[in-house]
């Protein structure tokens, strides 16, 4: 745009090559321009392209592992601007060393995304942790592993106002912890689980090629006891991680593949019997005291409706139970119920009108994730983008094998 108003203005002109090079920058006013390039591009390139992001916990493995470090594609549903413009380059959501906020809220822009696409069911989503608008930051005992809803579900809202209001702390969506997962249900499919088995819309679904699944362990020679017997057979599981749990009696319980499990069976070492876990008042929706039509659990879950873009819903008690946080929360309305009347910015309504497509992510380490089943919905607003390539994997020095594999 530049060169066009240079070539027709008339009070510019070409001075010639000598004014050129009788110009020199200072060095420290090359330096500056340097990393002032540097931070612009950089800034863009995460922003619209791609973003790197490291694997912190074992829900995907053993599709990926703990400090496999990926790109993440911005371009795969459409780059998202961000919500708070204005923040310190190159951290997420809190300065290093100060603990303070690396970004101001006075200007705030609208959900916007450019060139949007919808996420594609079986994709591996980096997303904003929809529950992580209000924490207790306390990083030792909260944060994301146990939230603010968590604590209040367990004492009360007032409690939990009374026992930590210096270090409840609130954050826009762009800058929400950021999680990876399997998109398994996308806008409009019904998901259901039945004794850990995944259907959506009513057909099973493939468990993927590394996912893996807890199973109880009936070992006669009790010769698999622990991570490192089962190292030595080809088996990796993380002791410290839950990927081995023993009951009171010591019994003990695995997370591992379907070909692990054949490998082992077959060689008669020992007889794996899937375990289910039981039922909780923890999950999504939080249907409380199990009631008589609810009985659901992390391996017994649904069926359960994904909210779609421009779908209705008859608001009934169950439905409300289901949706309000989206109604209310992720989409910005008020929402009031007096007696069995409900009341949506202040006007009674019936039925309610999504404006947001969701989804449903889930761990491919079914047994040992922190997914959908335990906090619900993900907005299309909270996607950052796809999981595209692994360019670089560590664990006690690099994982060669890893490096430069398309994620699948």
């Amino acid at each position: 745009m530049y060169l066009p108003y240079l070539g027709f203005s008339k009070t510019e002109r070409y001075a010639g090559t000598a004014v050129v090079k009788n110009y020199k920058k200072s060095g420290s006013r090359e330096w500056i321009d340097a990393a002032a390039f540097a931070v612009v591009a950089a800034t863009l390139i995460r922003t619209f392209v791609f973003e790197a992001y490291v694997i912190p916990t074992p829900s995907e493995e053993k599709t990926l592992l703990v400090n496999d470090y990926l790109f993440v594609s911005k371009s795969a549903y459409g780059p998202r601007i961000p919500n708070t413009p204005i923040a310190m380059p190159f951290v997420h959501h809190t300065i290093p060393f100060l603990n303070t906020k690396s970004y101001v809220e006075w200007i705030h822009i609208p959900y916007t995304r450019w060139f949007a696409s919808p996420v594609q069911r079986n994709d591996a989503v980096v997303f904003n942790f929809p529950a992580n608008d209000t924490l207790i930051n306390d990083e030792e005992n909260f944060g994301s592993k146990v939230t603010y809803y968590d604590e209040c579900r367990r004492i009360g809202r007032e409690s939990v106002w009374q026992n930590y209001k210096d270090i409840i702390v609130t954050r826009p969506v762009d800058k929400r912890e950021n999680f990876i997962k399997r998109c398994v249900a996308i806008a409009g499919d019904t998901i259901q689980i039945i004794n850990g088995d995944l259907q959506v819309n009513g057909k099973p679904q493939d468990y993927f090629p590394h996912a893996q699944r807890l199973y109880r362990v009936i070992d006669p020679r009790k010769t698999l006891s622990d991570a490192e017997s089962l190292a030595a057979l080809g088996i990796h599981v993380r002791e410290d991680q839950g990927d081995v749990r023993r009951d009171d009696n010591g019994n003990a319980f695995v997370n591992i593949t379907n070909e692990e499990k054949r490998n082992m069976t077959a060689a008669n070492l020992a007889l794996f019997v899937p375990y289910n876990l039981p039922v909780s008042d923890d999950l999504f929706p939080y249907y409380k005291n199990f009631d008589s039509l609810h009985h659901w659990s992390a391996d017994n879950f649904g069926p359960l409706w994904i909210p779609k873009k421009d779908a209705s819903i008859q608001l009934t008690a169950d439905n409300i139970i289901r949706y309000r946080r989206c109604i209310e929360t992720y989409e910005g309305n008020t929402f009031e119920q007096k007696g069995d009347k409900v009341f949506i910015n202040e006007k009674e309504v019936t039925s309610y009108t999504f404006k947001m497509n969701y989804y449903w992510l889930m761990g491919d380490n079914r047994h040992n994730s922190l997914d959908s089943r335990y906090w619900g919905f993900v907005p299309e607003d909270h996607v950052v983008g796809k999981a595209s390539l692994i360019w670089f994997s560590w664990e006690g020095g690099p994982r060669w094998k890893r490096i430069f594999n398309w994620i699948k």
